[in-house]
C-alpha cells in the first residue's frame, strides 16, 4: 500500500480577511490588514500550526469599485509585500513567504531581483506568485488608459517567466569563492549573461545577487483560464485557484495535470491548492449562523460592486429582483465572469441575490465543526479535487485561531496533515525538486 497523501495549507493572508463582512466580525481586528503586530502574531501561529506559506496577493490600485463601496472595505490600505515578507522572515524560521508580482506593470529585473532577495532572506522560503493584472484602475497608475488585452498579457507573463529564471540562474552556486588569499571575491567564468531579446523584453543580465537558496523561489499561479491554465502548466508548483464546488476542483484538476504532462513536466510536481473560506462551529448549525451573521455584515452598496467586478460591467444597472441577464465579455478576469454567471444559473438567483453572496465571499467554503470539515478536506484530497488548501479565514483573529487549534489538530489525529516541517526550504516542505540551474 502505498504512502498516505497529506495536505498543503496555505493562508490567504491579503487582504486578512476576504469576506467583506469580516473586519466588522464580533472581536475582529478592523485594522489587521495594516497592523504590523496583529500580523506577526499571525504568522507565527501559522508557523506553530505548520502550514506551508503565509500568502499574500497584491493590487496595484485603490479603486476598481464604486466609492460608497469602497468606504466599507478593508482593503485600501495595507503593507506592500516585499517590505512586509522580509519582516516576517526575520521572526519566523520555517514559514513560506509568497507574494504576488505582476507581470504587467513590473519589470523582470525587479522581480527577479527582489525575490531572490527575500529567498536569501529567508534561507529559501519564497515563493513569486505570477499574476496579469487585469484591474482597469492599475494601468491609469502606470500611463495607461485601459488593461492590456488578456491575451497579450498572458504572452507577456510567458515571456516575463523566462526572463526572470534566466536571471535566477546567472550565477554557479559555487561562483562566489570569497577567498581572501587570492584576494578573488567571483568567478566570471562562473556566471552567465541572459541577453534576452524577445516580443516585450530586452533583458540583458547577469542578475547583481547570488542564485536564490532554493535555485528559483517557488512559482505560483493564480489564473483560471484557458490562457491562466496554460501558463500554470508550463511554468507553476502551486496553482492558486477557486472553484464553486468539488466537481468543478476536479475537472480543473485533471486538466492542469494533464496538460502539466503534456507539457513534459512530472505532475506531481505542481501542487493545486484552491482557496477554501472556512467559518468553525461547534457543530454544524452554530457554524451557519456565523456565515449567516457574516453575510448580514456585507452592504448592498458592496455587494453590487463586487458583482459589477466579476462581470466587467455595472451591475447595478441590472434589475435586482430578475434574474442575471445576459452579460457579453469584457477584457475583465474571464474565470471570474464564468465562476459568477455559473452560479446564478446553478442556484437560480436573483441579480440581488448573486451580489449578496459575491459581495461576501463566493467560492467554495467548508461551514461547520472540526470533524466535518477534516472530512471535506480529506475527501478533496482523496478524490484529486486539490492537494490541499489555500485557507481563507472568516475573521481575524477568530477564524485564524479556530483554525491552528481545532482544525489543524483533527487533520493531524487522521494522519493528513504533517506534524513537523520536512526541511527548511519552501520547496522541501511541498516535496519540489530543487531546479538546475539552465546554463549547465
Amino acid at each position: 500500500m502505498g504512502e498516505t497523501r497529506q495536505l498543503h495549507l496555505g493562508a490567504f493572508m491579503r487582504p486578512a480577511t476576504i469576506h467583506t463582512g469580516g473586519w466588522r466580525f464580533p472581536g475582529a481586528y478592523p485594522d489587521a490588514n495594516f497592523n504590523f503586530a496583529h500580523i506577526k502574531h499571525f504568522a507565527q501561529k501559522l508557523e506553530a500550526a505548520k502550514f506551508d506559506a503565509f500568502f499574500m496577493a497584491d493590487h496595484l490600485a485603490v479603486l476598481n469599485m464604486p466609492l460608497e463601496a469602497l468606504k466599507r472595505s478593508a482593503t485600501p490600505t495595507s503593507f506592500e509585500p516585499f517590505t512586509l515578507l522580509p519582516a516576517l522572515a526575520a521572526v519566523t524560521e520555517h514559514l513560506g513567504l509568497v507574494a504576488t508580482g505582476s507581470t504587467t506593470y513590473d519589470e523582470p529585473y525587479h522581480v527577479a531581483r527582489r525575490f531572490a532577495s527575500l529567498d536569501h532572506i529567508s534561507g529559501g522560503r519564497a515563493g513569486w506568485n505570477i499574476v496579469t493584472t487585469s484591474n482597469p484602475d492599475a494601468s491609469k497608475n502606470f500611463g495607461l488608459e485601459d488593461a492590456l488585452e488578456h491575451g497579450d498579457r498572458y504572452a507577456r507573463a510567458r515571456e516575463f517567466y523566462d526572463v526572470v529564471t534566466g536571471l535566477w540562474d546567472s550565477w554557479d552556486e559555487d561562483a562566489f569563492l570569497q577567498d581572501p588569499e587570492s584576494g578573488i571575491y567571483s568567478d566570471p567564468e562562473k556566471m552567465h549573461v541572459l541577453d534576452h531579446k524577445g516580443k516585450y523584453f530586452s533583458v540583458r543580465g547577469p542578475l547583481n545577487i547570488a542564485r536564490p537558496v532554493q535555485g528559483w523561489p517557488l512559482i505560483v499561479q493564480a489564473g483560471s483560464s484557458d490562457a491562466g491554465r496554460q501558463l500554470a502548466a508550463e511554468t507553476a508548483e502551486a496553482v492558486f485557484t477557486s472553484h464553486s464546488d468539488l466537481a468543478a476542483g476536479q475537472a480543473f484538476y485533471a486538466d492542469v495535470k494533464g496538460r502539466t504532462e503534456k507539457a513534459g513536466r512530472n505532475p506531481d510536481h505542481i501542487k493545486i491548492l484552491p482557496a477554501c473560506f472556512v467559518v468553525i462551529g461547534d457543530s454544524v448549525e452554530e457554524a451557519k449562523e456565523k456565515r449567516a451573521m457574516l453575510d448580514s455584515l456585507v452592504h448592498s452598496d458592496s455587494a453590487i460592486a463586487s458583482l459589477s467586478i466579476a462581470l466587467g460591467h455595472d451591475a447595478s444597472k441590472f434589475d435586482p429582483d430578475e434574474p442575471l441577464p445576459e452579460v457579453p465579455e469584457s477584457n475583465a478576469s474571464k474565470s471570474g465572469r464564468a465562476r459568477a454567471i455559473a452560479m446564478a444559473e446553478r442556484e437560480n438567483l436573483t441579480v440581488r441575490q448573486l451580489a449578496q453572496r459575491l459581495g461576501g465571499y463566493s467560492g467554495a467554503a467548508m461551514v461547520g465543526t472540526p470533524e466535518t470539515i477534516a472530512d471535506e478536506m480529506a475527501e478533496w484530497l482523496e478524490t484529486r479535487g486539490s492537494d490541499g488548501f489555500t485557507i481563507m479565514f472568516s475573521h481575524l483573529p477568530g477564524g485564524l485561531d479556530d483554525f491552528c487549534d481545532r482544525v489543524v489538530p483533527e487533520l493531524q489525529r487522521r494522519g493528513l496533515f504533517r506534524t513537523e516541517y520536512e526541511g527548511k526550504t519552501l520547496r522541501e516542505n511541498l516535496g519540489l525538486p530543487r531546479p538546475k540551474n539552465q546554463f549547465f
